[in-house]
Formats: C-alpha cells, sequence, structure tokens
C-alpha cells in the first residue's frame, strides 16, 4: 500500500451532547464517522482506511461502518496523541509509504483536498491543510473575561485534516514524544524537526465539536428542516377478553388478532416514525413471519423505530394519534394511553394527541370486526 488513511474515532465528544460520542451521532441519516470515512473510500490515491476507536464504541463503530471496505478497527488510548502513535504502530506490519492522519469529527474532507495534501507529500515529508486567520484574535486567561492582549494575526493559519507525512518519519516522531500531549500531529513532526509544509484547506472542512455544529453540518448537507410521517395499522378482532392500545390493557369482550399483542395504536405510531426517515415500514423491521415476535409487546417495535430516529439525525417532536372503532370506548383509558406513548418517545405529554372516531357504521370498523389507527408523526432533523 502507498497510502494508508488513518482515522482517528476514540475520542468522548462531550462538548457536543448527546446519548454517543459525537463520531457515531448522525447528521443527514449517516454517522459523522461514517462520512469522513467515505471520503477517503472515494480518494483514488487512497489505498486503505483504518480506523481508531474506544474498546467501548464497538457496537456504535460497527453499525456506523456496515458495508464499508475497511482495514480492521485498532483500540486508541485516553488521548489524542496515544491514539495516533496506536494506529501508526498497527500499520508496522504492512507499512505505507505515506500516512495521511485525520479527525472523525471532520465530515466534510472532499476529494480536492486529500489530493491536495497526497500531491503535496510527493515533495515533503509532511503536509497539512489549513486556512488563514482572518478574525481579530484575543487573549483571554482561562477563567476570566477581561482581554490581555490583541494577537497579531498577520501569518496565522489554522490547520486542519487531514495530515500527511511520510509514515517512518512520523512514526518515529511520535514514539520520541510519547509522553507529550501534542494537539496535532503537525506539532509532532515540528517538534521533530521536521519541516511541515501548508496547503490550502477547505472552509468546509470544519471540525464538529460543540451541539450547535450537527445544524451547521445539516445545513451545509442541505438536510436542516422537518420530516412529517404517516402510519395506518388494523387488526381484526377475535376471542379474548381485552385489547392493549398503546401498551395499555383495556378490558374488552373480544381481543385483536396479531402475531404480536396486535397494538393496533402503536403499529400506527412506529410506521410512521419509520415512514418519516424512509426506514420502511415495520413488517421489514419485525416480519411477521419470525417467530421471536410471536405476541411480543409492541412497545420493542416502537422503541426501536424512535432509536432508528435518533440515529438517522432528527428528534420526536410530536404524535398525533386517531383510533378508529365502534367499540371499545377509550375515553376512561386517554390519559393512560397519552402518558404510555409519551413515557415510550421519552415525550413531554403535551406533544403526544390521542383522538377516537367511529365510521358512522359503514365499513369493517362500523361492523365492529376490527379497530384501526392512524397516526402522524412531526420530526426535527438535527442533523
Amino acid at each position: 500500500m502507498n497510502v494508508i488513511a488513518l482515522i482517528l474515532a476514540a475520542g468522548r465528544g462531550v462538548r457536543a451532547g448527546g446519548d454517543r460520542p459525537k463520531q457515531y451521532q448522525a447528521i443527514g441519516g449517516a454517522p459523522i464517522l461514517r462520512r469522513a470515512i467515505q471520503c477517503f473510500l472515494a480518494a483514488p490515491e487512497v489505498d486503505g482506511v483504518r480506523v481508531v476507536i474506544n474498546e467501548q464504541d464497538q457496537a456504535h463503530y460497527d453499525l456506523a461502518v456496515e458495508g464499508l471496505d475497511l482495514m480492521s478497527p485498532v483500540p486508541g488510548g485516553d488521548e489524542r496523541h496515544h491514539s495516533a502513535l496506536l494506529g501508526l504502530e498497527s500499520l508496522t506490519d504492512i507499512p505505507p509509504k505515506f500516512v495521511l492522519i485525520h479527525d472523525a469529527a471532520r465530515p466534510f474532507v472532499g476529494a480536492a483536498l486529500i489530493s491536495r495534501v497526497v500531491d503535496g507529500l510527493k515533495g515533503h515529508h509532511a503536509v497539512i491543510p489549513a486556512i488563514p486567520v482572518s478574525d481579530t484574535l484575543k487573549r483571554v486567561a482561562s477563567g476570566q473575561s477581561e482581554i490581555s492582549e490583541t494577537v497579531d494575526r498577520a501569518d496565522l493559519w489554522g490547520a486542519q485534516t487531514p495530515q500527511g507525512f511520510r509514515f517512518s518519519t512520523i512514526l518515529e516522531a511520535h514514539r520520541e514524544r510519547a509522553m507529550v500531549d501534542y494537539t496535532d500531529d503537525a506539532a509532532v513532526a515540528e517538534a521533530a524537526g521536521i519541516p511541515v509544509h501548508v496547503v490550502e484547506g477547505n472552509p468546509d472542512n470544519f471540525k464538529v465539536t460543540a451541539s450547535a455544529d450537527f445544524k451547521r453540518a445539516a445545513a451545509q448537507l442541505g438536510v436542516s428542516g422537518m420530516r412529517v410521517g404517516m402510519g395506518f395499522d388494523v387488526h381484526r378482532f377475535t376471542s379474548g377478553d381485552g385489547v392493549v392500545l398503546c401498551g395499555v390493557e383495556i378490558p374488552f369482550e373480544r381481543g385483536l388478532e396479531g402475531h404480536s399483542d396486535a397494538d393496533v395504536a402503536l403499529h400506527a405510531v412506529t410506521d410512521a416514525l419509520l415512514g418519516a426517515i424512509g426506514a420502511g415500514d415495520i413488517g421489514e423491521h419485525f416480519p411477521p413471519d419470525d417467530a421471536q415476535w410471536r405476541d411480543a409487546d409492541s412497545a420493542i417495535f416502537l422503541q426501536k423505530a424512535a432509536r432508528i430516529v435518533a440515529e438517522r439525525g432528527a428528534r420526536i417532536t410530536n404524535v398525533d394519534l386517531t383510533i378508529i372503532g365502534e367499540q371499545p370506548k377509550i375515553g376512561p383509558y386517554r390519559n393512560a394511553m397519552r402518558d404510555s406513548v409519551a413515557g415510550l418517545l421519552e415525550l413531554p405529554a403535551d406533544r403526544v394527541n390521542i383522538k377516537a372516531t367511529t365510521t358512522e357504521r359503514l365499513g369493517f370498523t362500523g361492523r365492529r370486526e376490527g379497530l384501526a389507527a392512524q397516526a402522524v408523526v412531526g420530526l426535527e432533523m438535527t442533523g
């Protein structure tokens, strides 16, 4: 291999918030890490891609890179420079001529930028992309608010990744300085006396750091905004002594027929969530001929759909559900049903609305042959 991209993804990214490290959170329906990886897989100059991960994130990693042709991942360290060294050491059995070291939190690398870095390595041992600093810079002591000085921005550049190096050169530099906490690999090279050259960076190649950066990333992809999904389900009556609606048991002279618990209401909401993000329907994720879902609690289906929504970079804003049928009467159970759905989706109760209606004795529900449910959900694309 001539060029290998080493993507550092072992950090925790706590400033970004969320229920998982930022590199596994989604923007535009795909995890940040996956978007970064795909930039390098598409680059003709790159012969292989290896990711350095936190061992605790294996499940997140497997889901994020599903279907991608990658070298096996390797565990990283507690600090960035530790992870970089561990990643470099993992390549010693197949030493490339060049290595590109990239931060996973930069998902908008771009093919042209990668090409500029690789081209620069043809004549230099170390090359990084950077952009001139245009803002006026002020120095403020940690924990203080008063400006101590204005920093001259002339000749200052903002460094980006991927940073490219001759493999043997940067490996030796990292080995010799493994105890020093450098913020990027160019600083390691500089400390080792290796000249580092700059090529033109890309303002779009920003690093996702804080929660607000997800909106910027979504806007850059053109995917910010709202989504709406609709779901509809039907179940016929069968023998029994009650039905389950929204996870609430309602006494009745009959039951509902279905492979799972036949909760027609939760099935409709589940389909609405999946539809809003283009993820198919409930039958694709929970096939009715799969024995493991026999008599299953439909809350499992709803919460799985909610997780998929979150992984696609969306947030549920509201649910509007209508139960269609002559019987049973749901009025006495409406609040419990609303609270159940709100709890399952971790929404405030006032974001869930439940209604009931009849078809004026028309059709199968009018003949009291079964129940139908229709749901509409709103999503906000956060990434």
